[in-house]
């Protein structure tokens, strides 16, 4: 048996949640995939996938073999990869996802020094507040504004900062600043993607959970920001999202004594010791600009 293309066919099937959509990825047909896994499972002696006509799933063995295995094929594309780009300046296409505010006031400014760096390559970019298998959906690198777990990616912090609660001049003019809050409770706040329960800390220590409501609900980090900024509400949401309008005055923060600690900004991207020159350029690219500020 080959070993090395029963652990690459395991994976794909892995990845892909069942044989036909594996053996489109490697062009083989379903059978072959489904003996190579039977084989697989035979020669190690456990069962790796459970099997119904509806669904596949993995079994803790399966699971456990795919972590290992996504790292072992990862090192050998390494391997082939610093190879082919060893001595080569960074050029080709890099596909990025990040969230829409991310985009536009951190990187799209920054664009004309990063191609005055780094001609040759090709940016790839979309802006999405919504999370996505990076792997799946295959990019080589993504951006988000939360804590994400997976063992086939590889987490850099770009920064972080403290959970602002804000609102503009206007609208705290016509209605009154919050005290304490609970206050928020009889205020117009935007709720975001992360939902009505905003969280805070007293100098105490202790955690308030504050369920908070209004005429407004905006999935976009971008429009949340816009919308405080026009005197629509109050806002709950990270430093980094809203620095430039609390640099500007645009809107005034509230609450200071009881902000609790932001979710981080990070740059994800798989698991793969010799990155592409390409795919590190980038990303020493957003840890310049992130650090910067």
């Amino acid at each position: 048996m080959n070993r090395f293309l029963a652990t690459l066919v395991f994976a794909r099937v892995a990845e892909s949640g069942g044989f036909t959509a594996a053996s489109r990825k490697l062009g083989m047909s379903v059978s072959s995939i489904t003996k190579s896994v039977a084989r697989l499972e035979d020669e190690l002696g456990v069962q790796l996938l459970n099997r119904t006509t509806r669904r596949m799933a993995l079994t803790d063995y399966g699971q456990e073999f795919y972590e290992r295995s996504v790292r072992i094929l990862a090192e050998l594309e390494e391997a082939e990869a610093a190879m082919r780009e060893a001595n080569l300046s960074p050029r080709g296409r890099v596909r990025v996802v990040m969230p829409f505010s991310f985009g536009r006031v951190t990187l799209v400014p920054a664009l004309g020094a990063f191609y005055a760096r780094y001609p040759d390559i090709t940016l790839d970019l979309n802006f999405s507040d919504v999370a996505v298998d990076l792997i799946e959906a295959g990019y080589d690198v993504a951006v988000r504004t939360a804590e994400v777990r997976d063992a086939r990616l590889v987490t850099r912090m770009l920064t972080r900062g403290p959970q602002i609660t804000a609102a503009s001049p206007k609208y705290l003019a016509e209605h009154g600043v919050p005290q304490h809050p609970e206050d928020l409770q009889k205020h117009n706040c935007i709720v975001s993607r992360f939902g009505p329960e905003w969280s805070y800390r007293t100098k105490q220590g202790r955690e308030l959970k504050i369920r908070v409501g209004g005429n407004l609900v905006i999935w976009s980090g971008d429009a949340v920001r816009e919308a405080a900024a026009v005197g629509l509400g109050i806002v709950n949401a990270t430093w980094w999202l809203l620095r430039k309008d609390l640099e500007a005055g645009v809107i005034i923060p509230i609450l200071d004594e009881y902000v609790t600690e932001g979710a981080p900004v990070s740059v994800y991207y798989p698991v793969n010791r010799h990155l592409p020159a390409k795919v590190k350029a980038f990303i020493d690219f957003l840890i310049d600009i992130t650090q910067e500020r």
